[in-house]
């Protein structure tokens, strides 16, 4: 793994935030462009410095400052590695998505209290443009001059639109079988778009080179030497899903895994929430989901190990199709830690998941919408989800930007003549 060169930054503006700490020794770093400790080669994230509920002489964070918020992920700016005037800035403030009370969905499914958190609604239509706002913040403090990243679709439109809002270059790399609604996507806002012969582990793997080569330098390669802040922008999802239903921790939640980061910091938002007072403890259960396709998490969990065995993707839902996932162990022990579970679901079940969500609810999801739904049926129907649960799943892309996987079966009733007889006997033959 190649190291970036971390700089002092005591000077720049990073909101709460003081300090990366590795999750795996505790060691602490200034904040700066690095995104592995020195000492054991674990995950930095931000750690933070707010006042702990009932001490006096400094500013607390409350429910009543976040909600007098803008309605976007700004409204966390004090808990998040962001300038408090961060609202200002020029960026595609992306969040405060829908949470939708799916009662049709749930009771077709035999579930009491059922929402469905659907991230299509944002900028570049996926849950991408959160992480990346919160990246481009950082890469404004340290001054890179070209946003980049490694990616399997979204990220890589949702970066080069935040560069484009920003006055920023943007170069993404992205595997070239990539679905061709999301390659237009990526490429329609400028920068450039360099597509790989490889899987993303293959493309990820060729950026971690790139950072450690002059020509990367002053660069800010969102999900790689920007991932601590990067990982952050997961948390805005678990922090409305609370604020939207009312303050209060949902009992169970369904989350789609690829790196699994977004899973990581979900949890790593429940429990700051908690510690700020803000929310109640309670317990809850982190389910996280897969496709068969591309599942060493799931793979893992069921076998009962405490590590992660990379595959070799080959799944529709390429949204997901990371075959050695950075955050895999982490995911096995908030899973096991929280009495949640990790499943996988076949593409075939991806694709009538899809359907069965837009028929019940009117969404239409993307393959990792698919995949989190199909897993959601599946714990339902063996019993591991409790039905009268409040549960939550994530919707996190549009899918627009997947309709190859659905072409096939989203066709017309009918094609007929202009007349009403042909209409009554097209009518007829489908009753």
């Amino acid at each position: 793994m190649v190291l970036a060169t971390a700089e002092t930054t005591t000077s720049l503006d990073f909101g709460p935030a003081v300090a990366l700490s590795c999750r795996e020794c505790g060691a602490r770093y200034d904040l700066g462009p690095i995104f592995a400790c020195s000492d054991c080669f674990g995950p930095l994230e931000v750690a933070y410095a707010w006042t702990p509920p009932g001490d006096a002489g400094a500013a607390k964070v409350t429910r009543e400052q976040i909600e007098s918020g803008p309605a976007n992920i700004w409204r966390y700016r004090a808990l998040l590695p962001v300038p408090a005037d961060v609202a200002s800035h020029r960026n595609l403030a992306p969040g405060w998505t829908k949470l939708v009370k799916a009662e049709n969905l749930g009771r077709e499914l035999g579930l009491r209290s059922l929402h469905i958190k659907d991230d299509s609604g944002n900028p570049t239509h996926s849950f991408k443009d959160r992480v990346v706002a919160i990246a481009l913040e950082a890469a404004r403090n340290f001054g890179f001059h070209t946003l980049s990243c490694s990616s399997t679709g979204n990220l890589a439109g949702a970066v080069t639109a935040a560069a484009a809002r920003a006055g920023l270059d943007a170069c993404v790399f992205i595997p070239s079988d990539l679905e061709e609604a999301k390659i237009v996507m990526a490429s329609v806002y400028g920068g450039r778009l360099v597509g790989i012969d490889g899987t993303y582990d293959d493309v990820n793997r060729f950026c971690s080179e790139l950072i450690g080569d002059p020509l990367g330098d002053k660069w800010g390669f969102v999900n790689v030497n920007l991932r601590p802040y990067y990982a952050e922008g997961s948390k805005t999802l678990a922090f409305e899903i609370v604020e939207q239903l009312g303050w209060r921790l949902p009992d169970q939640i369904v989350i789609p895994v690829a790196s699994g980061s977004q899973l990581t910091k979900i949890d790593k938002a429940f429990k700051e929430l908690i510690a700020l007072g803000l929310v109640e403890e309670r317990p809850y259960k982190i389910f996280a989901a897969q496709a068969l396709g591309c599942s060493p998490v799931s793979a893992a969990f069921k076998a009962g190990h405490d590590f992660v065995r990379p595959v070799k993707p080959d799944t529709i839902a390429k949204s997901l199709a990371i075959g050695n996932p950075a955050d895999g162990p982490y995911v096995l022990d908030i899973a096991r830690r929280t009495g949640g579970a990790v499943e996988d679901v076949t593409d075939a079940e991806v694709v009538d998941s899809i359907r069965l969500l837009a028929r019940t609810e009117g969404i239409f999801a993307e393959t990792a919408g698919g995949v989190t739904v199909g897993v959601l049926r599946k714990l339902v129907a063996n019993g591991v989800l409790d039905p009268d649960a409040e549960t939550v799943v994530l919707n996190t892309g549009d899918g627009l930007k997947t309709l190859d996987a659905v072409s096939a079966l989203a066709r017309p009733t009918a094609v007929i003549r202009p007349s009403l007889d042909a209409f009554r006997t097209a009518i007829a033959d489908h009753s």
